[in-house]
């Protein structure tokens, strides 16, 4: 699923390609990946200025996709957008095209046709993996070099509770690492009972 293109209104409109309460030009929008660096680029238009609904248009290579916006009052005033899936008609915040799609529909769309690369991870991958996360977390708020620590020093302004809170999250994946050491090396009869 992440190797897709994804449309998460929130993250649209922090980052002013959209503006609640208003029509909006056309504006150019790029989808970037960590290793590969660009992977898309189309141009994205929204008119927002009605009270309850609205509508967003993407275009993206041989893609023209509009697509309906409605909003739904909150508890404590003001207005949620969502967009309504062009397959299922439900409201949902993120749309998503996965590699090969031909438009941009809620994951409930795709179903078991597409999946996030952590499903097919074991449980000793998944630690792995949460592990160097919060490890390449810890460092890049920290400043530091992800390869020199395994946890890094509390950065300067974060909160004792935060950063134990994380220590333990990485002892914890460090524990599920290592019994999974220990069960191999039971399989392999390296250790005896």
């Amino acid at each position: 699923m992440q190797d897709g293109l994804k449309l998460d209104l929130s993250s649209l409109v922090r980052k002013q390609f959209i503006k609640p309460g208003a029509n909006i030009g056309v504006r150019g929008i790029a989808w970037t990946h960590s290793y590969w660096g660009e992977v898309a680029t189309g141009v994205i238009g929204a008119d927002m200025s009605g009270q309850a609904e609205g509508w967003l248009c993407i275009q993206l290579g041989s893609l023209e996709q509009r697509i309906m916006l409605v909003s739904r009052p909150r508890h404590f005033g003001g207005r949620q957008w969502y967009f309504v899936c062009p397959a299922t008609a439900r409201r949902a915040s993120v749309l998503w095209k996965p590699p090969g799609a031909s438009r941009f529909c809620s994951r409930q769309t795709w179903g078991r046709q597409v999946a996030y690369a952590s499903q097919f991870l074991d449980r000793d991958n998944r630690a792995h993996h949460a592990r160097s996360k919060l490890n390449s977390r810890l460092c890049s708020i920290g400043g530091f070099d992800p390869e020199e620590w395994d946890v890094p020093p509390k950065p300067k302004w974060m909160r004792w509770r935060t950063y134990d809170r994380m220590v333990d999250k990485f002892d914890r994946y460090e524990a599920a690492l290592d019994f999974g050491c220990y069960v191999a090396a039971k399989k392999l009869g390296i250790l005896a009972d």
